[in-house]
């Protein structure tokens, strides 16, 4: 799906901001038809962000099921005779979409971005009742999965087995945006390089819509960072050869820009052509960087070079705003991504909001994309505290979950393909792999993102459950991604021990696999000014000597291709006697303030070097 954007055919107007806001408390507007009328209610919510710590109400914090959110929108009046767009960034988890009375959009999945077309519903220069209407429920049928209890009174609580909190709300941004009736409705870019690598190619695919829309001409110019002209090529599909060509790299995020241009056919003359040019109907402008990923052996090449990842798994988790997209919090975060000397993150639990993607393109950030399937493995069960289960079977992971698993896979891919900071797809973090029922479940989700994108390595995290010895799915993917806390989980306080299961863990993947290994979580929880002697759990120092254990074995193994530690920062989490006002596993406090172990990251990410940095 492309990102809304202005442009010479195009224009967008933001509809962020605040609106009427009501807590459906009985689960009754949507049989009351609360969209008929203005919301009964004093409150108002901003958007982008979490509605529950905004706030000083435990019941809405704790509120499962519906809220409401509704605003009147104007229509600007130059729009007459465009198509009208209503397009949603993100809402957490499932949504109905009103215009006026009329239900416009409904989906599910928190996110990732839909939209409907309301051409017909609204009049430019009118204004209509924007509605929205909300749920925050987790079932066996959604990504991620979780249940709800009703005790006899009616309260509802939700449960769910994934170690962050339920954020629910309007997270990222809403837009109305205009397009002609023709129009490019969608791009896919592939790029690779031909000869002795000096010459970028740019293979691209145009799929264009709207009544009579392919007897429309398509023209394609590609421009360099300067905005220089440096290819072009027609028709909906083909080849773009870029002489002397700037590669994307990593900590270099060089970005092209593919111009896609719907042109008339003829006997047509849309108003505002150029003289003596080509007509333009509609205008698309899509950012790309040209630059190849391969797994070959043990090594993880990006543009043929070895590559080692640094850097974090992370969340889109701040205070007040929770998973709420921000600008300002967003740039803070890169900027110590940058000083930490991180060359990556991993997208835990769920894809990111885009702006985020496009500036780690820009600034050559490299991103593990994955998707929100998280949570499934019974064996959490006692964690989380949601009583015993199989993972695979109709009680929990069922058909229903895979149909909500192969939607999230075909989202993610349809956002992010031609982001050329993504080089691997993550399809679920820590499921059950060992289990009856596993390869059954994985294997078809596996060949659908190969079929969807064939370009990029594809891949799970594995739990630490599930080692070389029972795990039965990991041969299915490109990479081995392994979550493991030796030394907190296991062997809690010896280090010693922790570091030998560690490498022979380890060196027990490569022999049966020999894939390129990417710690994508380890560390330790760490109360901020906790200090000790000894290897004492909770303090900054054992969190420092911890990581400086893992990082001994990774780099005696040579199959290590990257390490992220766990966490960025600080997270919220539901409630529970593991979790003390959340996770506390961050290199920084969850305000962005470096614990230890950041300044140790940032000695052996900047300074020594000790692992290859492509």
């Amino acid at each position: 799906m492309l990102k809304p954007q202005d442009g010479p055919t195009r224009e967008l107007v933001s509809l962020d901001g605040l609106y009427a806001f009501r807590v459906d408390s009985g689960n009754a507007g949507l049989r009351e038809r609360w969209q008929d009328a203005p919301l009964a209610t004093p409150l108002e919510m901003a958007v982008p962000a979490s509605y529950n710590d905004v706030f000083a109400d435990p019941a809405v914090r704790g509120h499962v099921g519906w809220v409401w959110y509704q605003r009147d929108i104007r229509v600007p009046r130059g729009w007459a005779g465009e198509r009208i767009v209503l397009r949603f960034a993100s809402v957490t988890h499932g949504a109905k979409v009103f215009v006026d009375s009329a239900l416009v959009a409904e989906h599910q999945g928190g996110y990732t971005p839909f939209e409907a077309d309301i051409t017909g519903h609204v009049a430019p220069g009118g204004t209509f009742r924007l509605t929205v209407a909300v749920n925050n429920e987790l079932t066996q049928a959604t990504i991620p999965p979780g249940s709800i209890a009703e005790d006899a009174s009616g309260r509802r609580t939700q449960t769910y087995m994934h170690d962050f909190y339920n954020y629910a709300g309007i997270h990222r941004s809403i837009a109305l945006y205009s397009t002609p009736v023709v129009h490019v409705e969608d791009i896919t870019v592939v790029t690779g390089f031909d000869g002795d690598g000096t010459t970028g190619t740019v293979d691209y695919a145009v799929l264009v819509a709207g009544e009579g829309a392919d007897i429309h001409p398509v023209r394609v110019r590609v421009l360099d960072a300067e905005g220089t002209e440096v290819g072009t090529a027609e028709g909906i599909s083909g080849t773009v050869a870029i002489p002397g060509v700037v590669r994307w790299q990593p900590g270099k995020g060089y970005l092209y820009r593919l111009v896609v241009e719907v042109l008339a056919h003829d006997g047509e003359s849309p108003a505002g052509a150029a003289a003596g040019g080509a007509a333009v109907v509609d205008s698309y402008t899509q950012t790309f960087g040209v630059r190849t990923v391969e797994v070959r052996g043990t090594d993880f090449l990006i543009n043929g070079e070895p590559f080692y990842f640094t850097g974090f798994g992370m969340h889109e988790d701040h205070a007040t705003i929770g998973k709420g997209h921000s600008g300002a919090h967003m740039v803070n975060d890169f900027s110590l991504l940058e000083w930490i000397g991180a060359n990556s993150f991993r997208t835990s639990h769920y894809p990111y909001s885009e702006e985020i993607m496009d500036y780690a393109d820009r600034h050559g950030i490299v991103v593990i994309d994955e998707t929100p399937a998280v949570g499934l493995n019974a064996d959490f069960a006692g964690f989380f505290g949601t009583g015993a289960k199989t993972t695979y079977g109709p009680d929990f992971v069922n058909g229903e979950t895979a149909a909500a698993h192969r939607q999230v896979i075909e989202e993610l891919i349809a956002r992010d393909k031609n982001h050329p900071s993504v080089v691997i797809w993550s399809i679920a973090n820590e499921p059950q792999s060992s289990e009856e029922g596993a390869r059954g479940y994985f294997e078809p989700l596996a060949a659908l993102a190969r079929e969807l994108d064939p370009t990029r390595p594809v891949g799970f995290v594995n739990v630490m459950f599930d080692g070389p010895d029972k795990d039965t799915i990991t041969d299915l993917f490109d990479v081995i991604m392994l979550n493991r806390y030796y030394g907190w989980y296991v062997n809690t306080g010896d280090l010693v021990a922790a570091e030998a299961a560690l490498e022979a863990e380890l060196r027990a993947w490569d022999a049966k696999l020999g894939k390129p290994i990417i710690m994508t979580e380890y560390g330790a929880d760490t109360l901020a000014g906790f200090h000790s002697l000894y290897d004492q759990p909770w303090s900054e120092e054992y969190q420092a000597d911890l990581l400086e254990m893992f990082h001994r074995v990774f780099d005696r193994v040579d199959a290590m291709a990257g390490e992220h530690v766990w966490n960025f920062a600080d997270f919220a989490t539901s409630n529970g006697i593991m979790r003390v006002d959340g996770n506390k596993k961050g290199a920084f406090t969850r305000d962005r303030r470096p614990k230890a172990a950041a300044f140790a990251l940032r000695r052996r990410w900047t300074q020594n070097k000790a692992t290859p940095q492509g």
